[in-house]
């Protein structure tokens, strides 16, 4: 058998034969707890019945199993020989019959690697902790299944577990006689069902509402953590959001909330940011907060309760028949969860998070050479685990954007009523979504999709403006392009901004006009007339996916008065723009590192506040010649040190500067001054330095040596915590040491002992900017070492190293030359091990035009 990696073609033509009328699974989990002393994986028992129909009796086909070890299999009555029908991978079945019932009983393996079934060992109270996570293919590793998204099945889970713990799935839950059994989903995908086992710390709620019928719906709401967290466990405001959530989705929909109870579970070592199993929702456990957040943290979790709550619907009711049309769910999501999040909660200001966070990482992905269609070519699993990406979420959801103002939000709604029901609990193409839009619009999708979904790239809108001899524009254009490696031009709805510097030296928009963009120049006849901009802002109100540019004119005005500008949004698309220009080599780096400096002190909103610190700090390590780089550094520090002590005392935004300071904090005295701050001997009025900031100062003084192992293992002793454990992993991988740098990388490179959460810890504290010299000779070991790790390794943890230990910091052109030269003689490879090396390629191409950017103002 080909093995692990399910083809798109293998899944259609398993579509075509087979149907599924559901799935037993009984998994005996008593094994999690005590010592595991026997060879191999700690593993369960797993035994899986699926009845099935196929449409040519006495054809073959498989199921998928990834299993260290299968005890029996059986297919309509007659024992089969496991060693003959399963190779590790898949259950071969011959001579299947019009109706079928397959038994397997198998040996499987507890992860520690995030997929599958997931063991933890809470280092605090010694406690175990398991879940499950799937997406795209691993539920396989925990029973036996037809591993794709278009066969559907209800599921009946039941579920031995130690003593004293609790069990839930997607279904309601009993205990009876030691086992607990779980009520039969309505039709899902593999992918999406959930086990949550352990002594989880779990409260209740419930949702109620009356439905247009007069019937009464009631949810059960339940949301739990680690015991460990329970002290910071915000559930009232998790609860709140979700109730939010329930009432914007029911009035929107019309199509009550299909999956009976909604749990939500905040758990240990998660790769992912959250998984949208229907009635089980599972996050990542860094949303429940130890030490003190600001609003963008709270504002960001909402984001994504909402986000796997709109999931419910877009991809849990109604699932995409493969994962070419990942995008069906996950930028209607995305879409959905921004949508929600202004008009449910209390942060009524997240569409400019949207245009300041999300669609940066949509620019980002569109630029790459792996850029695709947000409609993509998924080959195989492997293929649809990368595709998880800027493109599928953020542009995905820009476009969905953009088609809101295109059709209206009313026909666009009424369109995904008609398809929520038109569909329930089937499967689905874009052409299917594409039908009720035309039906509710009126308008041609087809046109609409080949421009925005079935091609790739983004444009980029330019203002030109001609003035009359009264000073008074006589014609305003648009110009429109497109990349030379993505030619396509495309339509854009979009609102054109005209500002001015007011009596009181703010900058304030007097005019707008919205049009229609197409081609590549488009004169706005309706701001002809106008008084003469000091800023023409294209895309104000930010309606479509495009890159901002700006005239001579504007772009003076901005670096005068940027800070000026009185419109959140109008200062956050200026900022991002001015961003992309920087990646883009077309402003230098240290022009982009002080504006921020002059500017990021007035900005109010603190989610743009933290980003432009992000940005900042990566201009400096990717973007600035290297000649500048310590010198743009330092003033950065000292602009950041600044900042924090003219904050506010107590401030969201005083917490913040304190973060970027740490970040960036290099020179003697600034090491000093964090040192006091951690030992008591300096102060920051209003400064309240929580655990969650000392391991945030702690990292730059380990990484210039300030501080050691000793110090680290004093520090892990007051936080003796999972949490504590992998900010002390970090910080260790960070010391400035040609040992510690050796040990790191054998660690993760070397050994699969370590979990998922400690490689990601690891490798984050191993690549640090400071220490380019020390990680210099793992530039030749990396490309001598991926190909056996991606073989070796699972392909999260594949993903993570290839990523993560690429020589980016080491950025030169020998390191250009030697990924060139990798992937010219690895043609064969893998193909998204080579798009993970072909993106990180691209980034230190880009960060290399940008360091020659910012050098040709030097001197």
């Amino acid at each position: 058998m080909p093995g692990e990696n399910l083809t798109r073609d293998e899944a259609r033509e398993r579509a075509a034969l087979l149907s599924v009328d559901g799935y037993e699974v009984a998994l005996d989990l008593r094994s999690a707890l005590g010592e595991h002393t026997g060879e191999g994986p700690r593993t369960f028992r797993s035994v899986t019945t699926i009845r099935f129909r196929c449409a040519e009796p006495g054809a073959a086909s498989f199921a998928d199993l990834l299993a260290p070890a299968v005890t029996a299999v059986s297919l309509n009555g007659r024992d089969l020989d496991p060693a003959e029908v399963f190779d590790g991978t898949r259950i071969v079945l011959e001579d299947l019959a019009a109706d079928n019932e397959l038994v397997v009983d198998a040996r499987c393996a507890y992860s520690r690697t995030g997929e599958g079934l997931h063991r933890f060992v809470d280092p605090e109270d010694g406690e175990v902790y398991l879940y499950t996570q799937y997406e795209p293919a691993d539920s396989r590793r925990v029973f036996a299944n037809f591993e794709q998204p278009d066969l559907k099945g209800p599921f009946r889970f039941e579920v031995r577990a130690p003593e004293g713990w609790t069990v839930w799935s997607n279904g309601a839950g009993t205990l009876t006689d030691g086992v607990w059994r779980f009520a039969e989903t309505r039709p899902i995908s593999t992918y999406i069902t959930c086990v949550v086992a352990g002594p989880y710390h779990y409260v209740t709620d419930s949702y109620e509402r009356v439905l247009d019928d007069g019937t009464k719906l009631e949810i059960p709401l339940g949301a739990m953590c680690r015991k460990g967290l329970a002290p910071y466990f915000d559930a009232d405001d998790v609860f709140l959001i979700t109730k939010q959530g329930l009432d914007f989705f029911h009035d929107h929909f019309d199509y009550p909330y299909p999956f009976g109870k909604y749990d939500q579970a905040f758990v240990p070592e998660y790769n992912l940011g959250a998984m949208e199993n229907p009635g089980m929702v599972t996050f990542r456990e860094e949303y429940i907060f130890r030490g003190k957040v600001t609003r963008a943290s709270y504002e960001g979790r909402a984001n994504v309760i909402l986000h796997e709550m709109a999931h419910m619907w877009f991809g849990d009711l109604v699932t995409m028949e493969w994962w070419d049309d990942l995008w069906l769910k996950e930028s209607f999501a995305d879409f959905m969860g921004a949508f929600s999040l202004v008009g449910a909660t209390r942060f009524t200001d997240g569409w400019i998070t949207f245009a300041n966070r999300r669609k940066a990482w949509a620019y980002r992905a569109d630029q790459l050479p792996s850029t695709h269609p947000v409609t993509a070519d998924i080959r195989d699993l492997q293929d649809a685990k990368l595709n998880f990406d800027g493109i599928t979420y953020a542009k995905g959801a820009s476009v969905l954007k953009q088609l809101v103002a295109y059709v209206g939000q009313d026909a666009f709604l009424e369109g995904a009523r008609r398809y929520f029901k038109r569909h329930a609990y089937g499967n689905t193409r874009l052409g299917d979504l594409l039908s009720v839009l035309e039906e509710t619009s009126g308008r041609d999708m087809g046109a609409w999709s080949a421009a925005w979904l079935q091609t790739a790239g983004v444009n980029s809108l330019t203002p030109q403006t001609l003035l009359a001899a009264d000073g008074r524009i006589e014609e305003l254009a648009v110009v429109q392009e497109a990349p030379e490696s993505h030619p396509r031009l495309r339509p854009h709805r979009v609102a054109i901004g005209l500002y001015r510097t007011g009596p009181d030296g703010t900058l304030e928009r007097y005019a707008r006009a919205e049009t229609d963009v197409d081609g590549p120049r488009t004169v706005v006849t309706e701001l002809a007339g106008a008084e003469a901009p000091a800023l023409v802002l294209v895309n104000d109100d930010d309606l479509t996916y495009c890159k901002i540019r700006f005239d001579d004119t504007s772009l003076a005005t901005l670096r005068d008065s940027l800070g000026a500008m009185t419109d959140p949004l109008a200062r956050a698309l200026c900022w991002t723009a001015l961003w992309n220009m920087t990646r883009d080599a077309l402003l230098p780096a240290r022009e982009f590192v002080a504006l921020v400096l002059r500017f990021a002190g007035r900005e109010s909103d603190i989610g743009v506040l933290q980003m432009l610190h992000a940005w900042a700090q990566s201009a400096l390590v990717h973007y600035a010649a290297p000649g500048w780089r310590a010198e743009g550094t330092a003033l950065f520090a000292k602009g950041a040190l600044r900042e924090l002590r003219e904050a506010e005392p107590g401030s969201e935004h005083q917490l913040a500067w304190a973060r970027c300071f740490a970040a960036v904090a290099s020179g003697e005295g600034e090491l000093r001054f964090l040192r006091g701050l951690l030992d008591g001997g300096e102060k920051v009025d209003g400064l309240e330095v929580d655990q969650e900031l000392r391991w945030a100062f702690l990292e730059p003084l380990t990484v210039h040596g300030v501080v050691g192992e000793r110090e680290l293992a004093a520090e892990l002793a007051r936080d003796d915590t999972a949490s504590g454990k992998r900010h002390q992993v970090r910080c260790l991988a960070a010391r400035p040491s040609e040992a510690v740098k050796a040990q790191a990388w054998a660690r993760v490179v070397e050994s699969d002992a370590l979990s998922n959460a400690h490689v990601e810890a690891t490798i984050a504290g191993f690549g640090q900017p400071a220490q380019r010299a020390l990680l210099a000779p793992y530039a030749v070991k990396y490309f001598g070492a991926i190909e056996r790790v991606w073989a070796e390794r699972s392909i999260q943890i594949g993903v993570d190293v290839v990523a993560g230990l690429f020589p980016g910091l080491v950025d030169s052109a020998e390191t250009l030359a030697l990924a060139d030269r990798w992937l010219e003689e690895r043609a064969s490879a893998a193909p998204a091990l080579r798009r993970l090396v072909l993106e990180a390629r691209d980034d230190l191409a880009r960060g290399l035009r940008g360091q020659a950017c910012d050098g040709g103002v030097e001197g």
